[in-house]
């Protein structure tokens, strides 16, 4: 089905302590849920994604694949923050009958887990069968399976980590002072900071690829002292996000990443994990320079029933994106081997 959407017309505390009068879920579902309301896929997406993954994760859909619509009822929502219409930046306070824009509170990974369960319950879903996602959907999905130790079948994680690193939180920083740079960027304004999200996506384009994948892809063969392929595929980029997402968003979710920390009041993250009852597969890409194998091997390590495996590929973190035959593989595999 097309865009859907989901009001909760109650408070909605948020773990910073501030309640959202309601909340609005935007999803998409394909197929039919079952009379005992198992056969699911979740997927949880990534951070400037939308809810329809058929679109930007295709090559996993359809039959003998992952995601068969004729078997499975394939579940995606946009997370809470996001500007595909789910409650944030761009919604409307019931307060003041205008958007939030930078009213709009700071929002964590479990709030975002804790609106999924709200459509979870709307929709009837009881068991979910495989939970898939990578980067910061794999934040949610494991936020998500150790709130709900049952709910989980399978999972499958993809470049992802158990807490945010200082690494990561430092790119993020980056990124946001880009926005901030921006003199739009306070504006009560859906545009307010586009050019400064241009740079900040910029910045974000060396962390998802590599030394590599721009010397396969945007290397100049002639001389020339201006006009570069990989300036100009920077600068295409970035455009191309400005058009489709909103920098309140994207500096909003940014600071909800820097949170991710599952050991965050479970003692510790090794603690947090080894409560994940799931079966799971765990997904690198080897050449990954904003979450490197390390991260996933450490959740392998900790996960009682999981198993690890690392995809080579030249397109880094993007590669859970753009590698979806060598991932369907992994999968496919992974999955008849579960009962």
């Amino acid at each position: 089905m097309g865009l859907q959407k989901y009001i909760h017309n109650q408070p909605f505390p948020l773990e910073s302590g501030a309640i959202l009068p309601k909340v609005e879920i935007a999803y998409h579902t394909y197929g039919e849920l079952n009379t005992a309301g198992d056969n699911v896929i979740w997927v949880c997406h990534a951070l400037t994604a939308n809810s329809d993954v058929s679109d930007w994760w295709s090559e996993l859909f359809g039959d003998r694949r992952p995601f068969d619509p004729s078997k499975y009822f394939i579940v995606c929502a946009n997370i809470l923050g996001s500007c595909y219409g789910s409650s944030g930046s761009l919604t409307e306070n019931p307060a003041t009958g205008k958007p939030y824009f930078h009213s709009f509170p700071m929002i964590t990974i479990r709030d975002m887990v804790k609106a999924h369960q709200l459509l979870q319950a709307q929709l009837g879903v009881k068991r979910i069968a495989l939970g898939m996602g990578g980067s910061m959907g794999g934040y949610q999905l494991m936020e998500w399976a150790i709130s709900d130790k049952d709910l989980f079948k399978n999972l499958c994680l993809l470049v992802t980590s158990a807490k945010a690193s200082a690494w990561e939180i430092a790119i993020h920083e980056a990124q946001r002072l880009a926005i901030e740079a921006d003199t739009t960027w306070k504006d009560d304004d859906a545009k307010a900071g586009s050019n400064g999200l241009k740079a900040a996506r910029g910045i974000g384009m060396l962390t998802y690829r590599n030394y590599e994948a721009f010397k396969q892809t945007q290397e100049d063969n002639e001389e020339k002292l201006d006009d570069y392929k990989a300036s100009s595929y920077i600068r295409y980029q970035g455009e191309k996000l400005s058009k489709r997402f909103n920098a309140q968003s994207y500096h909003l979710l940014s600071k909800a990443m820097d949170g991710h920390h599952l050991g965050r009041g479970r003692k510790s993250v090794e603690n947090a994990l080894i409560q994940i009852t799931a079966n799971t597969l765990i997904i690198g890409v080897d050449s990954d320079i904003l979450c490197p194998v390390a991260e996933q091997k450490f959740i392998a390590e900790n996960i009682p029933n999981a198993q690890f495996e690392i995809i080579s590929s030249p397109f880094g973190h993007d590669g859970f994106l753009v590698e979806s035959e060598k991932i369907n593989r992994l999968l496919t595999t992974f999955l008849g081997h579960q009962h």
